[in-house]
């Protein structure tokens, strides 16, 4: 029980982390406007994007503190950059009055799509920079840098760490396989509302993201 406790906590660290920020719910009106009805396009581009967001997500915990230190750039620079693009995209997601006109040409296509055209698809825009983005990527690079040093406990924490990418994408693919049922639930007017409350949120996480890098930046600065 002593090692299970502790093992629990950094397992659901990383999902609780990240699911606020990744917020699925408020993709899933632009993840039915690109699968469209089809049950089986639907199935597969939801585990589709779910595996691709895996593995950006492990990546990402794994090498890409490593990545950063080789190339001479600071979490904190990381967070401001994420955090600019998270909150670019929520206010465009507010200020978007009508739906885009690419998107629903997508959708009526989409009733038979070839699993190529559905792997294409899947990764952009609607894995990245939709669900996994940067100020998504960024959270996970800071999950990454706490990983212990020493080679034992590194690979105890990077075995946590796939874990909890995998409760992630379980919650992710959940999201997107329903989508089309709950939106049809909502009607338009309860799409609307949902899109732009989810923008607002994300438009805050941005803010909070710039906010954390430039205090840690000033505080190096002191």
């Amino acid at each position: 029980m002593s090692f299970l406790v502790p093992f629990l906590k950094s397992l659901l660290l990383v999902p609780l982390t990240l699911l606020p920020i990744i917020n699925p719910l408020s993709g899933a009106p632009v993840f039915t406007a690109t699968a469209g009805s089809s049950p089986r396009v639907v199935r597969k581009m939801a585990s589709r994007i779910a595996l691709n967001c895996w593995w950006i997500l492990v990546a990402s915990m794994l090498v890409g503190h490593y990545l950063l230190a080789f190339f001479g750039i600071s979490l904190a620079i990381v967070r401001i950059g994420g955090g600019l693009l998270v909150a670019a995209s929520a206010w465009r997601m507010l200020n978007t009055h009508q739906e885009d006109d690419v998107t629903v040409a997508v959708a009526r296509e989409s009733h038979d799509l070839p699993d190529v055209e559905i792997a294409r698809r899947s990764f952009f825009p609607l894995t990245f920079p939709l669900t996994t983005g940067p100020g998504t990527i960024a959270a996970a690079i800071a999950l990454g840098a706490h990983l212990p040093k020493s080679p034992l406990l590194y690979i105890r924490g990077a075995f946590v760490a796939v874990l909890g990418a995998g409760l992630t994408v379980v919650v992710i693919y959940h999201c997107y396989r329903h989508a089309p049922g709950l939106l049809a639930r909502l009607g338009e007017i309860g799409t609307m509302v949902m899109i732009r409350l989810f923008a607002f949120m994300l438009l805050c996480i941005g803010i909070e993201f710039i906010w954390t890098g430039w205090a840690t930046l000033n505080n190096l600065g002191g």
